[in-house]
């Protein structure tokens, strides 16, 4: 506990780089994965604006990259990293990282939330004249909000795990903490510090993420 308290400045610096990580991944990475998602939907065959060729080199893409493991994903595009943001380690590196990961597995969560709006809906709207992009964001988009907030929830609090494994390219956050301070100096009540405020953050999360999604389906 005295170690604790010694390191207690530390703690709270990590605890708000995580932050900063999540919340810089989550808007990137959901925009980015949001556009694919719905590049996916609408040039599905048979859908709003059909394009096999469109379709099939976005879902072979999102199909290659989603199942890499992420450390290894970290490495994968480090040179990608360098390229655009000017470095391949640290914050902002990773935040570079998990906005590529987030977006593909975001990109399929859309899709498939999406495709949960019935089709008679959609007809209905055709029949009424409205064209592919007002029926998307005045019909689609509202009808699957709900589930949509619960994906964008359910990818949160994965980007917040995989926020951990920061330190291995020179970042900081709660994970670093835990293994610079606690495990690597045999300090356990350090290590379960970090994990408590880690398990508190998912639960903040999943909590607003149910809650607003409850107030979207009762709509």
């Amino acid at each position: 506990m005295d170690r604790l308290l010694e390191l207690q400045g530390e703690f709270w610096v990590a605890a708000v780089e995580t932050l900063y990580m999540v919340t810089l991944t989550l808007l990137f990475g959901g925009l980015a994965g949001l556009l694919l998602g719905i590049a996916l939907y609408t040039t599905r065959p048979g859908s709003l604006l059909s394009n096999r060729t469109v379709f099939t080199v976005v879902n072979v893409v999102i199909n290659f990259f989603r199942p890499i493991p992420f450390i290894i994903f970290i490495a994968a595009v480090q040179p990608l990293s360098r390229l655009v943001i000017g470095t391949g380690i640290g914050n902002n590196a990773l935040i570079f990282a998990l906005s590529l990961a987030a977006s593909f597995a975001i990109g399929r969560i859309v899709e498939q939330n999406l495709l949960t709006v019935s089709p008679g809906v959609i007809e209905a709207a055709r029949a009424m004249g409205a064209g592919p992009f007002r029926i998307l964001r005045t019909v689609v988009i509202p009808e699957a909000l709900g589930p949509l907030i619960l994906g964008y929830t359910f990818v949160l609090v994965a980007i917040i795990d995989m926020t951990a494994v920061a330190g291995y390219i020179g970042g900081g956050g709660l994970g670093t903490f835990a293994l610079v301070y606690g495990y690597r100096q045999f300090e356990p009540m350090i290590t379960w510090a970090a994990v408590l405020l880690i398990v508190v953050f998912v639960q903040a999360a999943q909590f607003l993420g149910n809650r607003l999604a409850r107030k979207v389906l009762r709509r």
